[in-house]
């Protein structure tokens, strides 16, 4: 038998490992720049230029991007885009179309 715990934090209390649901990306709400419910195979406009960290491209304002995929967070988006692998866009900087 285990005895290790955690802290749930939706009861306040300590439980078995064992017994704490994990979160899966279906359960958390993903909201676009206006609020928008977003879900995998989404489409999504940017909303600003973005400059995308370890290469010199930038994506500009009213790029679209296809097929999103959530990642259980509640503010990022998975994504792919022509010659940028691992691509993850920040939920405040996109809109839904």
């Amino acid at each position: 038998m285990s005895d290790e715990y955690i802290y749930d934090e939706a009861t306040g209390e300590w439980v078995q490992a064992g017994d704490v649901p994990v979160p899966s990306a279906a359960q958390v709400e993903v909201r676009d720049a206006v609020g928008n419910l977003l879900a995998d195979g989404d489409s999504v406009t940017l909303i600003k230029d973005l400059k995308v960290k370890g290469t010199s491209q930038t994506l500009k304002r009213g790029t679209v991007v296809k097929s999103i995929r959530l990642t259980g967070d509640a503010q990022e988006i998975d994504c792919k885009f022509d010659g940028i692998k691992g691509l993850v866009l920040r939920a405040e900087f996109v809109k839904k179309r």
